[in-house]
């Protein structure tokens, strides 16, 4: 059995792109002719269908770009290397249980199972339509091919309001989840998470923590510590760690933090 843990970049956006551009490529050719508009609303039809055609053509190429340099299968893997670079900040005591926010494929979960081999993961998420290619089954078929299939499970859950009891979890870990919830106030998700973690627990929490999507964190990190959570670190991982400046901007990365600590 081999793993599939799919992509960040969803195959069918970069095949939207191109078929919208061919469709509209296509009409201004037609209008082009005389066969659509005639008069002045010809050149104007033109202009704007070439226009839109060339416009979704470079988004398409685009999110490409992007699908190859997410794949697992590529020569970057970036999106690999994130997964192990964020579990590399995962501790699990022998015997614990670590929680997986918006687990996707299960990369990150079977990430974190393999680095703490006595210990087990739980992994959660919606599975909506947005990411339709990503799954439950998916996620237990990756952990069986990867050797961690009875220190893994994986359930149904919402990131807003988890099904999980306070203190009970002993690491909690995401990797680029909050920022595609609809909410005023990422930072209550942030606390919703960690009220799970036991005391003495850790946590790891990768996202693009922008002020946009989530506001002042370094108040945030302060609040954190007030509340008697140690160690508490917020490492910008795109201006080199895990990926380069100018590459993050490229990839919509930019902003990206890794929220770290101890409760």
């Amino acid at each position: 059995m081999r793993t599939d843990y799919k992509n960040w970049m969803p195959k069918g956006m970069v095949l939207s792109f191109a078929a919208g551009s061919a469709v509209c490529l296509a009409l201004a050719l037609l209008a082009d002719r005389g066969q659509l508009f005639g008069g002045a609303a010809k050149s104007a039809a033109v202009l704007i269908l070439a226009l839109l055609g060339i416009g979704l053509a470079l988004a398409a190429l685009w999110c490409l770009w992007l699908y190859r340099t997410f794949s697992y299968e590529g020569s970057r893997k970036i999106a690999k290397y994130i997964i192990e670079g964020v579990a590399s900040y995962v501790d699990i005591p022998e015997g614990g249980i670590g929680l997986d926010v918006g687990c996707g494929s299960g990369a990150l979960a079977i990430a974190a199972a393999k680095r703490n081999p006595g210990a087990k993961v739980l992994g959660i998420d919606r599975w909506g339509k947005e990411y339709a290619s990503f799954s439950k089954q998916l996620c237990e078929n990756n952990a069986e091919a990867e050797g961690v299939g009875e220190r893994t499970e994986f359930r149904r859950g919402d990131a807003l309001k988890l099904d999980i009891p306070d203190e009970s979890m002993d690491a909690v870990m995401s990797n680029y989840v909050y920022h595609n919830i609809p909410s005023k106030d990422r930072q209550a998700i942030l606390l919703e998470t960690l009220r799970t973690l036991k005391k003495g627990g850790s946590f790891a929490i990768h996202d693009i923590m922008s002020t946009f999507k989530y506001g002042d964190m370094e108040s945030f990190v302060r609040k954190l510590r007030d509340m008697g959570y140690e160690d508490v670190r917020l490492i910008d991982t795109s201006s080199g760690m895990f990926v380069g400046k100018l590459e993050g901007r490229l990839m919509g990365l930019s902003g990206s933090m890794l929220l770290t600590g101890k409760k």
